[in-house]
């Protein structure tokens, strides 16, 4: 019997690795070679379960009400929308892409959950100048979710827990005991330059500049130096080189979006 459970548990990871190593990408960005135990459908279940969290934790994360905040989310579901249209997001059909915007002007945040539940602080919103900035940020926090970073990472910590889950059945308790780490996840130095790259690739059909968040990068590295360090940067590595990197890849990819800001300071207007 153990040895039969074994030669089952190796048949997972070699069916694994048969399926994640052989995926590549036409976009000019690296191939996908990470391991992931994780279904979509379960990124989209642990998204689930962090926003009932957050929305029964509204101390923490003060989320503003759509219907008092209307024109707010109208905003910020165009980007989203701009984004999505891109044609580039691989799962625009499959993950729900719901948007909260948190209250808390002290935080310059954003954060996207497994199966596209976006969060964007009005900090961060305020303290940026330009929406192609904002687009930029909010297309690296949907690559996380799109390029299925957080279930890798998590794929990391639970792989061998979540193997023998799955061959002896399965933990009903087990989103909850990994949702808890999706918001202080701190993601691989490969996965952020993944991240970086197709924010470029998102936002190169666009409208947007599509360096917009070699923008914001800018703007975190000057604080960083002149000040307390930005929240973002307790869940994302310094920017480095990172800035160099994503006008870059706009360089390479040829991207010829300009400035788009003529309704961002209507955005910022409509928030509290």
């Amino acid at each position: 019997m153990l040895q039969s459970t074994l030669f089952r548990l190796l048949g997972f990871v070699f069916i694994g690795l048969a399926f994640t190593t052989c995926k590549r990408d036409d976009d000019g960005t690296a191939p996908d070679t990470s391991i992931n135990l994780f279904s979509v459908q379960k990124d989209i279940d642990l998204g689930m379960q962090l926003r009932d969290e957050i929305a029964a934790n509204p101390t923490e994360y003060p989320v503003l009400d759509e219907t008092q905040y209307p024109d707010a989310y109208g905003h910020l579901r165009r980007i989203r929308d701009e984004i999505l249209n891109s044609g580039e997001v691989k799962y625009k059909d499959d993950f729900e892409w719901e948007v909260y915007i948190i209250q808390d002007d002290n935080v310059l945040n954003a954060f996207c959950a497994p199966g596209g539940y976006i969060y964007v602080y009005t900090g961060l919103i305020k303290y940026l100048t330009s929406e192609h900035e904002l687009a930029g940020v909010m297309g690296h926090e949907i690559a996380h979710a799109d390029r299925r970073h957080s279930t890798d990472q998590l794929t990391q910590q639970y792989g061998l827990s979540i193997l023998l889950e799955l061959a002896l059945g399965e933990n009903q308790g087990l989103l909850s005991d990994v949702a808890a780490n999706l918001i202080t996840l701190k993601y691989s130095r490969n996965a952020e330059v993944e991240a970086d790259d197709f924010s470029v690739v998102y936002l190169c059909p666009t409208d947007y500049m599509a360096d917009g968040a070699a923008g914001f990068f800018e703007k975190l590295e000057a604080q960083g130096q002149g000040g307390s360090t930005p929240a973002f940067l307790s869940t994302h590595p310094s920017p480095d080189s990172r800035i160099d990197n994503i006008k870059d890849k706009r360089t390479e990819l040829n991207c010829t979006g300009t400035e788009v800001d003529g309704q961002y300071q209507d955005f910022i207007n409509s928030l509290p």
